[in-house]
């Protein structure tokens, strides 16, 4: 993957990040974007309380992951740091 196809696809998760942002602070958690490597792996830290919620794992796989695979195919998971 290119540096550009790499910002390309940066800028897509962000924004679906924004898009499920709102759910996660109605819990009194939210989303962090770390990076993102060359291999489509998006790392995130869960803040709030996802940071420690007991759900945390969950709430990464079946929402953020899926929403953000969904909106972009190129990711391939979705990692908590």
């Amino acid at each position: 993957m290119t540096d550009e196809e790499k910002n390309v696809i940066e800028r897509k998760v962000q924004n679906a990040l924004q898009q499920i942002r709102p759910y996660l602070q109605q819990d009194g958690g939210d989303v962090e974007y770390v990076d993102m490597t060359n291999e489509g792996v998006v790392m995130v830290r869960l803040q709030g309380h996802c940071g420690s919620c007991p759900h945390a794992l969950a709430t990464l796989k079946n929402g953020i992951e899926a929403a953000v695979k969904k909106a972009i195919p190129e990711v391939k998971c979705v990692e908590r740091v």
